[in-house]
């Protein structure tokens, strides 16, 4: 595994090569006292991992850590500091751990394990795509975005957006036939039936002629003026979700890692940004069932004394309603739970002055209670 170090302590920097250099399989290939000499050294050589110091001189580690997975999605960042109070800004940017020196080898060997893990497990699955193990599908990305691509042919090229539309609309009744009449007053409401009907013919030639490209031309099926897209041919990240929130009725020990790996696969609403009325329903329903399944979630993990990944999923939440109290009493039991007294000030300081600001409203005796129960 490559890893770099970016820290402006000489001391610190010492330190980590001394602890990493003992680690088996570990291949330091760079520390850097600044932000942009670490930026220009990732441009042209591969890394798994960096170690980053959250304040580093003048740069700002957070933004050098979405600067560094720009260029480099895939890598993996920890933030080692002596500043705690930087925690929750820190799980923004969805590192793999957040350490505060001092580091002892113990847990830096922890944090390289789980490292090590996740990208045996990329390879893996890179192996089984390169030697055809399984049966080509098509890919489709509806939460926070409406993307389709194949492993042979890359991005589906729409032809029209009515015919992009089309294919949502399918996928979001997951493989039933639709009658035709039924998707002319959804996606044509405003146009004469006859209109309608020859662009809805259009679309869809023009839909069957978009994934003919990626070996799926019979995706699209007809029969007795209905439509349905075949599901075995597809895999729909929205529908994975809701089966396997509704398979994860109970999370334990057993389950844990398919719990958490699930909640990141939520990575927005339904068609962001695509006005699609006739989806708002269901987009309003996997919004709160995401929001039920990572609260308990987040619960879990903070009776196992999981603060770091309770707080990281407690965060997305609260992001999505910020005034929810639900979601901001889970924040703060996850936070005075973890010991974490100056984030836990900070946080309630935010909320109550942003309650006060945008509505013109006191936290509840219950919030408060718990603040200080822990302060």
């Amino acid at each position: 595994m490559k890893v770099l170090i970016v820290d402006d302590e000489p001391a610190m920097l010492l330190a980590m090569k001394r602890l990493l250099s003992n680690m088996e399989d570990v291949e330091l290939v760079g520390s850097f006292r600044n932000a942009a000499e670490a930026l220009d050294f990732v441009r042209d050589r591969e890394v798994d991992l960096a170690f980053l110091d959250i304040k580093i001189a003048k740069d700002d580690g957070l933004e050098l850590a979405r600067s560094l997975r720009l260029i480099r999605s895939k890598l993996d960042i920890v933030f080692t500091t002596s500043h705690s109070e930087f925690a929750m800004d820190a799980y923004d940017v969805y590192p793999l751990d957040y350490m505060v020196k001092p580091i002892s080898r113990k847990r830096l060997a922890q944090t390289i394990t789980r490292a090590a893990s996740r990208h045996s497990a990329t390879a893996e699955a890179a192996v089984a795509v390169a030697v055809d193990l399984t049966p080509n599908k098509l890919t489709v990305r509806a939460l926070g975005c409406f993307e389709a691509s194949s492993m042979q042919a890359g991005t589906v090229k729409w032809i029209s957006k009515k015919s992009k539309e089309l294919f949502a609309y399918l996928l979001f009744n997951r493989g039933r036939s639709v009658a035709k009449i039924r998707i002319l007053e959804d996606i044509f409401p405003d146009m004469p039936l006859k209109n309608a009907e020859t662009y809805l013919n259009t679309a869809v030639y023009q839909l069957r002629k978009a994934l003919s490209l990626h070996g799926f031309k019979e995706m699209v099926i007809s029969s007795q003026e209905q439509y349905r897209v075949d599901l075995d041919q597809v895999d729909v990240d929205f529908i994975h979700f809701e089966q396997g929130v509704e398979e994860l009725s109970e999370i334990d020990a057993a389950n844990e890692a398919r719990a958490i790996d699930l909640e990141k696969t939520f990575s927005g609403e339904l068609f962001e940004e695509k006005s699609f009325v006739w989806a708002t329903a269901e987009r309003e329903f996997l919004a709160i069932l995401y929001d039920i399944f990572a609260k308990r979630l987040a619960s879990w993990l903070l009776a196992q004394k999981r603060f770091r990944e309770a707080v990281q999923i407690a965060t997305r939440i609260v992001s999505r309603n910020e005034f929810e109290e639900e979601s901001n009493l889970l924040l703060l039991n996850i936070l005075g739970a973890m010991g974490d007294r100056q984030s836990l000030h900070n946080y309630y300081e935010h909320y109550t002055q942003s309650l006060l600001q945008e509505l013109g409203l006191q936290p509840t005796p219950n919030f408060h209670q718990i603040y200080e129960q822990y302060r």
